[in-house]
């Protein structure tokens, strides 16, 4: 089936674009919201010394009776504030009440803080780290605080992670070294050359066996370093990109105007959704 896209112009000037959110990031008549609930998360094993906000999303049409798919966001607050680029509850609503995706329960999770640090802010620290223990905290300590109150399933298909950023790295690291958890990623402008040891994955992914991963990329023309010889966020995400072209992996780049700003990614979330649960083959 051939699918028609409207004419768009392309804009000369890259530098300053933004794009305009779509209905499904809007609250539509009709469409019942969800309920969304606050924690906090002060006691952390894996992060000793960090506190940090998470927040639950759940659409109206859960039902106890038949467990829900799960959606990891990073930079929790920012991804869910209904007046921000991302909205995501408003989305997970939209999209759930249509049937586009299976009822899927968001669980949007700030980086730590560390007071009594001198840089009290640990998202680097968590999000670029080539490890598995951004991983370990979300499935020992956070995932836990969710599955007490609601059904999650337990088919690794139907667990999927967020970010942007650093958020991006930190959201296909865990995919990569969690396979068995998370297998539905998307990346928005990840910071792919702010990894402490070097990006590894365009070497990695080729010589690594394929894992069931299904990934969504935005990269943006005029991302940091865009016209840099080395730590050029574009190249990178380019590289990536290719290598998971070449390795024969399910996944999507979208490549977009503008510069290292969450509104592209964030008016794409609808439909990185809808390609994220489509059926297998689609």
């Amino acid at each position: 089936m051939s699918i028609e896209v409207p004419f768009q112009p392309l804009p000369v000037d890259q530098s300053d674009v933004r794009y305009a959110h779509g209905p499904d990031s809007a609250v539509q008549p009709g469409v019942p919201a969800g309920e969304t609930l606050g924690f906090d998360w002060n006691d952390s094993a894996i992060y000793p010394g960090t506190s940090r906000k998470f927040w639950v999303h759940v659409p109206a049409a859960y039902d106890p009776a038949q467990p829900a798919s799960l959606m990891v966001f990073q930079d929790g607050w920012w991804y869910l504030d209904p007046e921000g680029e991302v909205r995501g509850g408003i989305v997970l609503d939209n999209l759930v009440d249509r049937g586009d995706i299976p009822v899927t329960i968001g669980v949007f999770v700030d980086p730590g803080v560390a007071p009594d640090r001198e840089n009290p802010k640990n998202r680097n620290t968590e999000y670029d780290a080539f490890d598995d223990r951004y991983a370990r905290f979300l499935l020992d300590e956070i995932v836990p605080e969710v599955t007490r109150r609601y059904r999650i399933a337990a088919d690794p298909d139907r667990w999927g992670i967020c970010g942007g950023s650093s958020g991006g790295n930190c959201a296909f690291t865990a995919a990569w070294l969690r396979p068995d958890r998370f297998r539905r990623v998307i990346g928005y402008l990840s910071s792919f050359p702010q990894m402490p040891g070097g990006n590894p994955y365009p070497e990695l992914i080729p010589r690594t066996p394929r894992k069931p991963l299904r990934v969504f990329l935005q990269a943006g023309h005029r991302d940091l370093r865009w016209n840099a010889p080395d730590a050029n966020w574009l190249a990178h995400n380019l590289r990536v990109a290719a290598a998971l072209a070449e390795a024969g992996y399910d996944f999507r780049l979208v490549l977009g105007d503008g510069g290292h700003s969450p509104n592209h990614g964030g008016v794409l979330l609808p439909d990185a959704l809808r390609w994220l649960w489509r059926p297998a083959g689609g």
